[in-house]
């Protein structure tokens, strides 16, 4: 049994598969739906080497844009100056939980980059911390409008940066050790 504080249908897919690619082709399906999402996605990466995709992408509708990636990157040296959140997730603080895009400071948010890259209006940066290295970010967000994150939702996202931060680094390290 993991921790109560979880939705079941979360706990039952983290107690149920082991294989990280099948707990996160679940999972993100199951995130979207608790957390009533309009997308969540998974970015994993190599510390190391500095490479990342996002490698599970789910979404409420069709409409809503796939950002799955099939090939490993290198993760742009301007990165972290564009992007404050990601700057945030190398810096391994807290995970930022972002109500309104357009209002947000801009030094947790850039705006225009979210616009480009993302399209979302509101959006949790949840960073996967496991040995003192970031190996993911995990990012249910919402379209079109605002939204104040609950209790429940920081309650289930805390839980979920505690049990799936192993299992980024399974998945990569397993991919990487392949060459």
């Amino acid at each position: 049994m993991l921790n109560s504080t979880l939705p079941k249908t979360i706990q039952d897919i983290l107690e149920k598969q082991n294989e990280p690619n099948a707990v996160f082709s679940s999972l993100l399906a199951a995130l979207g739906e608790e957390l009533k999402c309009d997308r969540c996605f998974l970015y994993l990466r190599n510390p190391e080497l500095k490479l990342g995709k996002i490698a599970h992408c789910w979404r409420r509708s069709p409409e809503i844009p796939n950002l799955i990636q099939p090939e490993w990157e290198p993760e742009p040296e301007s990165l972290p100056k564009e992007d404050p959140l990601f700057a945030a997730a190398l810096r391994k603080d807290t995970s930022v939980y972002v109500e309104d895009v357009e209002t947000a400071n801009p030094e947790v948010v850039n705006r225009e980059f979210e616009r480009k890259h993302l399209g979302h209006r509101a959006l949790i940066h949840s960073h996967l911390v496991w040995n003192n290295q970031l190996w993911g970010i995990l990012q249910p967000c919402i379209f079109g409008n605002k939204r104040e994150w609950s209790t429940f939702d920081r309650t289930v996202i805390t839980q979920l940066e505690r049990e799936l931060p192993p299992l980024a680094a399974a998945y990569v390290q397993a991919t990487f050790n392949q060459y």
